[in-house]
């Protein structure tokens, strides 16, 4: 996959009014109730989505896109692999075209399918080395990627 991810793609993202969340967990020590409760501690208003649970810390879960109370202006991807096309599909047919594709959620069908899709689609890139402030081993992960060039420019 070629990375075309841009530092201004990943500014654009985070300066979402609202960002929907596909694939959050109810366990704490999964990386989607991780991305979430970072993501909402540091004031983003977020939509967590999972079919399977109706509500994580006293707050509403959501089936799905259709069941949000808004069309949110970005969606982050933290599903596995088998159902980041759908979910991808169903966020092109709803309009929103400003997706946080998880690395190591993507296939080769996502690439095809957002290929043809004017929008900001960043994939390859970890949330946590770019929701400021950057804590723990994402701030030592970002520093070798700028070290040796591989964080986006």
């Amino acid at each position: 996959m070629k990375n075309r991810t841009t530092k201004q793609s990943i500014d654009e993202f985070l300066s979402s009014n609202s960002i929907a969340i596909a694939g959050v967990s109810r366990n704490p020590k999964k990386f989607g109730y991780m991305v979430y409760n970072e993501l909402k501690q540091k004031g983003f208003n977020v939509y967590p989505m999972n079919p399977n649970v109706d509500s994580i810390d006293g707050e509403k879960c959501y089936s799905g896109l259709n069941a949000l109370p808004l069309s949110p202006d970005a969606l982050i991807i933290l599903t596995p692999k088998h159902e980041t096309d759908s979910i991808v599909q169903q966020s092109i047919e709803q309009g929103i075209r400003n997706i946080w594709i998880q690395q190591g959620t993507e296939t080769k069908q996502t690439l095809d399918m957002i290929s043809s899709v004017e929008g900001n689609f960043i994939m390859g890139e970890c949330i946590f080395m770019f929701v400021e402030p950057v804590k723990s081993i994402h701030s030592f992960h970002r520093f070798v990627n700028k070290l040796f060039g591989a964080y986006p420019r």
